[in-house]
């Protein structure tokens, strides 16, 4: 098993990510970039409330470029949740095609390109038939007859991370994708909720945050819903009930995925991340590990992640899901959850 890990574009005072994937190269497959100001599954790379930082499209390339030599594949992102009245114009399918164009003339073009978009993903197939074309974890792919209906326009699915704990259902994933030729990948250490009922709100946000920074917003609000769950501790249990795969379990995805993606783009220590997966060991706050990670929402509480019982991964990966009728999470909850305020 191999990894993918989402590019930051470094302030003075971080260390470069290139750095950080050479030293960990040989477990790094991917690198995954948005294109400065485009909208993606993140805020746009570039700007902030307007302001654009002119020197970031010259780092990435260079950064690209390097990424590029030391044998680690690119992975464009078109990852948007929408992309307004465009969503299926001319104007986005020549911007698809000018970005991959320019990629192929500074680096030497990307090997893979992740898109949301039904209508990007066509684009990239008409205009670049050479590119891996991959459907990004936030089209929620994860049965075999939603991959059937666009098996067509993708070779490799993010399947919907909702599935990571089932492995009798990825197994049956796996086996159709390895009959029809197409691939896996899995998302590891996502803290998104469980089947999210907010999370197309929220992708739609993202998507258009641009223009949310230059709005006027109702500001005593919380738009994320994660957030406003989880700022009561009664419902702190659910965080126990995500998604995510801690390192010492992720062994036992070997067999079924060759890439995993591990979310590093927006989070504030990648190199942990990256080293906890590759060690497939971490000690300290579990949260820590994640994105969104929500220790500010359970300060001055951590989980203790060398805390948890020998029988968690058997249990949640063979659980029905039926968290509302079961106090098994709660009862982890108690053993991990620990008050550095009372230290």
């Amino acid at each position: 098993m191999k990894f993918a890990v989402g590019y930051q574009l470094p302030s003075e005072d971080e260390e470069p990510f290139v750095e950080i994937v050479r030293d960990y190269r040989e477990h790094i497959a991917e690198v995954y970039f948005p294109w400065a100001d485009m909208p993606s599954g993140r805020a746009p790379l570039a700007t902030q409330g307007g302001y654009t930082d002119w020197s970031a499209q010259a780092g990435l390339e260079e950064d690209l470029a390097a990424l590029k030599s030391m044998g680690v594949k690119l992975d464009i992102l078109f990852n948007a949740n929408c992309y307004g009245a465009r969503a299926v114009s001319r104007w986005l399918e020549n911007q698809v095609r000018s970005v991959m164009d320019y990629l192929d003339h500074v680096v030497g073009g990307a090997e893979i390109a992740t898109t949301t978009s039904p209508f990007v993903a066509r684009t990239l197939q008409k205009f670049h038939p050479e590119v891996e074309v991959r459907a990004s974890v936030n089209m929620r792919i994860g049965t075999i007859k939603a991959m059937e209906y666009v098996a067509d326009l993708f070779d490799t699915f993010q399947f919907q991370r909702d599935y990571n704990r089932d492995l009798e259902h990825l197994r049956e994933l796996k086996s159709w994708a390895d009959e029809n030729d197409k691939g896996l990948v899995m998302l590891a250490n996502s803290g998104c909720l469980y089947l999210c009922s907010g999370q197309s709100f929220h992708d739609n946000l993202v998507a258009h945050e641009a223009e949310l920074d230059e709005t006027h917003n109702v500001p005593d609000w919380v738009p994320h819903t994660c957030w406003r769950f989880f700022a009561d501790p009664e419902n702190w249990a659910g965080i126990l009930q995500n998604t995510w795969v801690r390192p010492e379990d992720i062994h036992h995805y070997d067999d079924l995925f060759p890439v995993v993606k591990l979310a590093t783009r927006m989070h504030a220590r990648p190199r942990a991340v990256i080293d906890a997966y590759v060690t497939r060991s971490y000690r300290g706050n579990l949260l820590d590990l994640m994105e969104p990670g929500f220790g500010p929402a359970l300060a001055p509480h951590i989980l203790d992640n060398q805390a948890f019982p020998d029988d968690w991964f058997e249990r949640t990966s063979t659980c029905d899901r039926r968290c509302h009728a079961c106090g098994y999470c709660q009862s982890v909850l108690e053993r991990v959850l620990v008050n550095l305020g009372g230290m």
